[in-house]
């Protein structure tokens, strides 16, 4: 599991308040779980983010502990009949969350505005370091560049002034950041797009696609592999592996995109 420093489980409570709302309660670690009931109280229920294992792992376990529910997009993550969907208001005790749809980490990937705090928890589509890896083929890269425009909208237009990542620390400019991130996506795409053409000698992205080896075993001659030689150069190589699964996803992005054009 990617963790970088950690996953973070946010605990969300009104102030004086009975019951808490507890957002991934992460990996199954006993210590770690029982620091969360210390601070949580009382549970309302538990949110995911996404399905990755190590924000979901222990969400049933800590839930059935506490009593509550689980909810979440991807019915084989729940406990209860209630999940979750773009739009939805989760209501305990007085606090309120609204549910924004964030598909492109995974395709179950949510968002969470905390109005009264005019933030945003986002689970793995932004981090609070580095930027986010979009793994091919759950990971859908048209996908995630919508979801950072809509959460890009959210900040634009002042209803969201900070982030509370699913790794790394608290982002307080929640503007600056998706300006970064919309912008490290398309340099990196462009990357990608130049490291095609020049690895096949081709003209066009049309014509040099064909020559990727998308599919293991297709025959063609250029490698997802041989694209981050080139464009992760200056990057540690322990991170290609990751690094390859997020060059598929832009290469299926292109490709999808030369098809519509």
């Amino acid at each position: 599991m990617m963790t970088l420093d950690g996953t973070n489980t946010w605990v969300l409570r009104e102030p004086g308040a009975r019951r808490s709302v507890v957002i991934d309660p992460g990996p199954s670690i006993l210590e770690h779980l029982d620091a969360v009931a210390e601070q949580a109280g009382e549970v309302g229920v538990v949110l995911l983010t996404h399905h990755h294992l190590d924000h979901s792992e222990a969400a049933r376990e800590f839930a059935e502990r506490m009593g509550c529910g689980v909810r979440a997009l991807d019915p084989a993550y729940r406990l209860g009949a209630e999940g979750l969907i773009d739009g939805d208001v989760v209501e305990v005790d007085g606090l309120e969350l609204r549910v924004v749809g964030t598909p492109g980490h995974t395709a179950d990937s949510l968002s969470f505005v905390l109005p009264a705090e005019r933030t945003v928890l986002t689970g793995d589509t932004v981090l609070g370091r580095g930027t986010t890896v979009v793994a091919h083929p759950d990971g859908q890269l048209g996908a995630y560049l919508g979801s950072l425009d809509r959460l890009h909208a959210l900040a634009a237009e002042h209803e969201v002034a900070a982030i509370w990542p699913g790794h790394g620390p608290v982002i307080d400019d929640a503007l600056g950041a998706l300006d970064f991130y919309i912008a490290h996506r398309r340099e990196r795409l462009a990357q990608v797009e130049a490291a095609v053409l020049a690895l096949t000698n081709e003209s066009t992205l049309a014509r040099a696609l064909p020559h990727v080896d998308l599919d293991a075993g297709s025959g063609a001659t250029v490698t997802p592999w041989a694209v981050v030689e080139r464009v992760y150069a200056d990057v540690d190589q322990v991170l290609w592996p990751a690094a390859e699964l997020s060059v598929r996803a832009q290469l299926a992005y292109l490709t999808t995109r030369a098809g519509a054009g």
